[in-house]
């Protein structure tokens, strides 16, 4: 059974994340004030972030702290608050636990660039340790390269976790923009659930602004992202249930 059969109105349901927030205070609260279950993901000492994560919760809005992990294609000045792959073990729990503490209100980690990081299951593994040792914490993998393995460390871990379908604005330009939240109601209406990431740009926060209030004439519902989280771990856990019964194949994916 799949999340959108396990949904009994039938609705697709989409959630969405507003990344990069925490160093313009005006953009920041424009992306607070977006209508509905909208996640905002805030960067670990970004000189905003504490504001602007009290200002989303009181908003009812879900906080992230949107975790700096190291790329590829780097330009040599690491960000604030990044974890890198020569970092030991101890360098890496101590960087974590001071981007969380930088972000009040975190109910989730996803990842920030990391197209380097999130191919080494080594420290794939030492993040979903970290995250555990909170207690609730769910991880959204922003999926910055096809090779990242750490959505599947993660269903390893027991963490509850998804991985990014689309991001919103892989340009700031509206056609791209307007394209990409088509594409992303595409998806949910195909799949049942679909998450869509976005930024702090004037093309993305207008576009939101004006479509959010249509979804529900659309038949689409905006859901926080640690409902959707939990609707794709039930779904998950539906299906094993259902191999294990049908005698298939017991690889979880």
């Amino acid at each position: 059974m799949t999340a959108l059969q396990a949904n009994a109105a039938g609705q697709p349901r989409i959630a969405i994340i507003i990344d990069d927030v925490g160093y313009t205070l005006s953009l920041g609260r424009r992306a607070t004030e977006l209508p509905g279950a909208v996640s905002i993901a805030i960067l670990p000492a970004a000189p905003r972030g504490k504001q602007l994560a009290e200002e989303a919760n009181a908003a009812g809005k879900e906080v992230l702290l949107h975790l700096p992990l190291e790329a590829i294609h780097d330009d040599g000045l690491a960000e604030p608050g990044e974890i890198s792959l020569d970092m030991s073990r101890g360098e890496f729990a101590r960087t974590f636990a001071r981007d969380m503490q930088s972000v009040p209100y975190a109910i989730g980690v996803n990842s920030h660039r990391g197209s380097l990081l999130t191919q080494h299951p080594g420290h794939m593994s030492w993040l979903m340790e970290e995250i555990t040792a909170y207690g609730d914490l769910i991880f959204v993998d922003s999926y910055t390269t096809h090779e990242s393995v750490a959505l599947r460390l993660a269903n390893e871990s027991g963490v509850p976790a998804v991985k990014r379908d689309v991001f919103l604005d892989p340009d700031e330009s509206p056609a791209t923009v307007a394209r990409e939240f088509e594409r992303l109601k595409k998806l949910a209406r195909a799949k049942g659930l679909a998450v869509g990431i976005g930024h702090p740009h004037l093309a993305t926060l207008e576009l939101l602004e004006q479509e959010l209030p249509r979804l529900a004439a659309e038949g689409i519902e905006l859901i926080s992202i640690s409902e959707l989280v939990q609707l794709k771990t039930e779904s998950a856990r539906v299906g094993m249930l259902g191999q294990e019964q049908d005698g298939g194949d017991d690889e979880f994916l």
